[in-house]
């Protein structure tokens, strides 16, 4: 429930907030309103329908006997009903589904090594995306579009050193768990509320992101004081598509997830965080303020040069675009809660502002940004249930809208340039019981593909999409 505080009276002192180390990308938990469940892979596993279940829950009584043991796995399926009544290329409706499987061992208890674990997960995919059939958009209005398959997604081994200060990981991962990840994002079903749009449309493959990992090699840093510090370095393309954002193709080239590719020009990826407000006893609203960036070390397209300087668009063209060196990027985020339900410690109101700018000749998109608020317990009695809305934006680089005034000057069809794409989407994700939410959402895509023409040579319309999702874990 919504409270006021009162400005007459000097107001009474806030519940202490307790350090709670179960927020998305592993990191400490600073956003009241991070949801009962989510679709991004940064998000941790919450609770379980197993005790809902009974004596199907665990039929067998394995679930206890393996933990003891160091061994601990658990299920999560996501299915998503989407469509769009209006706007977009055509309209239309899917049904999409996910399950995740996890695998988690801790090696200390299962086999003496102290401070090491291993995970795997995979995925089964089903479905077909609206986005890519129909609506025909950049920011993917899902985060489990995906084309059908069963694949691997990461593979890694964990080592914690000093004290749990720094820990090294080796092995097949992703950037969009650790890298760039808002804890009050992860409530929201568009894809680029996750990995944002100007790191999955500009690095090949669409980057280390779902549904696609890559071998790497990660460490982080902490060394208190809310302070925090990781880089991984990552074999640059999932797949070897090698051209940026082409995920079908790459998908196509790795479909089990299997590839392991090491010989690819590499991807780092580095960050620094200070979260603050967090410690036992704080009366102050908890927050967490990022640095980070990118840079890739292969060779990309030119947008709009071929190798003999002259446009793409001209009919003198060698039709072979100008190869560029590299492709880089920076970003800054605040994940900030701002109202704390009193004698409460995971209800509330929280926002988020995530930007990014990536300047090089190489990049589709140059300029992102998205922001958004979540309020957890708004409605009484529903105090799992979590409300949000946000907004992302995602602007094409100028080298491309000169390509577009290319092609219009060189052929004389008068076409629409892409400018920006823009994705708004209002959500709310009830609680049915712990472990299973049912997800109604709402967006509307501004310009798709920045507005790029129809069949008709006519700009794409404005799309709404109308969606439920379930969720449930187990």
């Amino acid at each position: 429930m919504l409270s006021i505080p009162a400005f007459a009276q000097t107001p009474p002192a806030p519940p202490a907030i307790p350090v709670i180390r179960e927020g998305a990308g592993g990191d400490v938990r600073t956003s009241v309103a991070q949801p009962e469940t989510t679709s991004q892979t940064s998000g941790g596993y919450a609770r379980s329908v197993e005790p809902y279940l009974g004596p199907l829950g665990d039929p067998f009584g394995l679930r206890p006997v393996l933990k003891e043991r160091g061994i601990q796995y658990s299920l999560t399926y996501i299915a998503d009903v989407l469509g769009n009544p209006t706007g977009g290329m055509r309209q239309g409706a899917v049904v999409e589904d996910r399950l995740n499987l996890r695998l988690y061992l801790d090696l200390d208890t299962l086999a003496g090594w102290q401070g090491a674990t291993a995970h795997a997960n995979a995925y089964f995919i089903h479905g077909t995306g609206l986005s890519r059939y129909y609506v025909g958009n950049l920011l993917d209005v899902s985060v489990i579009g995906a084309l059908p398959a069963t694949r691997l997604y990461v593979l890694w081994f964990d080592q914690q050193l000093f004290d749990g200060k720094l820990g090294l990981r080796v092995g097949q991962q992703a950037a969009d768990s650790e890298f760039f990840v808002s804890q009050t994002a992860t409530l929201f079903v568009n894809s680029s509320f996750g990995w944002p749009a100007i790191t999955s449309a500009n690095l090949p493959s669409g980057g280390p992101a779902y549904p696609l990992a890559t071998p790497a090699i990660r460490a982080k840093f902490e060394p208190g004081g809310g302070l925090s510090f990781q880089a991984g370095l990552y074999d640059g393309d999932p797949a070897g598509a090698s051209r940026p954002g082409d995920d079908a193709e790459a998908q196509r080239l790795n479909r089990t997830g299997t590839n392991f590719r090491t010989h690819d020009p590499a991807l780092i990826v580095a960050e620094a965080a200070y979260s603050y407000n967090t410690e036992k006893g704080s009366t102050a609203l908890p927050g967490t303020v990022t640095f980070g960036g990118w840079q890739h070390f292969g060779r990309f397209d030119d947008l709009r040069r071929d190798t003999l300087g002259l446009s793409l668009a001209d009919p003198a063209s060698s039709g072979l675009p100008r190869r560029q060196r590299g492709n880089a990027g920076l970003y800054a985020m605040i994940d900030q809660s701002v109202l704390i339900e009193p004698e409460k410690d995971d209800e509330g109101l929280s926002v988020f502002v995530r930007a990014s700018l990536s300047p090089t000749r190489s990049s589709l998109i140059s300029a992102y940004v998205d922001a958004g608020l979540a309020y957890k317990g708004l409605i009484p009695g529903r105090d799992d249930d979590t409300v949000g809305a946000g907004i992302a934006y995602a602007r094409y680089a100028d080298d491309a809208r000169r390509a577009d005034t290319d092609t219009i000057l060189f052929t004389g069809t008068p076409i629409p340039r892409r400018r920006a794409e823009t994705a708004l989407e209002a959500t709310y994700q009830a609680l049915v019981v712990p472990g299973f939410t049912v997800q109604p959402d709402l967006q509307y895509i501004i310009r798709p593909s920045g507005g790029v023409a129809d069949a008709d040579g006519r700009r794409l319309k404005n799309a709404t999409v109308l969606g439920v999702r379930a969720t449930v874990q187990y």
